[in-house]
């Protein structure tokens, strides 16, 4: 869901970087990646980095692409999630990812964000 007006279609490298807030705008991190499924070719997650310094004890996860709304006014990312419950988030380390392409991840991310699956 896009909030305001924006572009309908965006390259994968603009979105690299964006930060993401959620209602109370509180900042959940910023998007270091998007993955794709080959398969379908539709964006599968965003992979948000969470905490740290400088790159140091970031804590990487995946999020499902549903569960992010754009927000071009403020040119953000917008998440329903309390940021309390983002530190609890099954994440993983950049050395470590996990295979997400596994469906028992991917209903657990899914199910964890309250999120429809997209090849539902």
């Amino acid at each position: 869901m896009i909030t305001g007006t924006g572009p309908a279609l965006m390259g994968a490298n603009t979105l690299i970087g964006n930060d993401v807030y959620n209602g109370k705008g509180e900042d959940l991190g910023d998007i270091k990646e998007i993955m794709l499924d080959t398969r379908t070719g539709r964006v599968a997650y965003a992979v948000l980095s969470f905490g740290g310094f400088l790159g140091m004890g970031e804590k990487l996860f995946a999020v499902p692409w549903s569960a992010l709304t754009l927000d071009t006014t403020n040119k953000r990312y917008t998440m329903n999630v309390e940021k309390e419950r983002l530190k609890d988030a099954p994440g993983f380390d950049a050395d470590n990812w996990p295979n997400m392409a596994d469906s028992t991840w991917e209903k657990n991310i899914h199910d964890y964000y309250g999120a429809t699956p997209y090849r539902a």
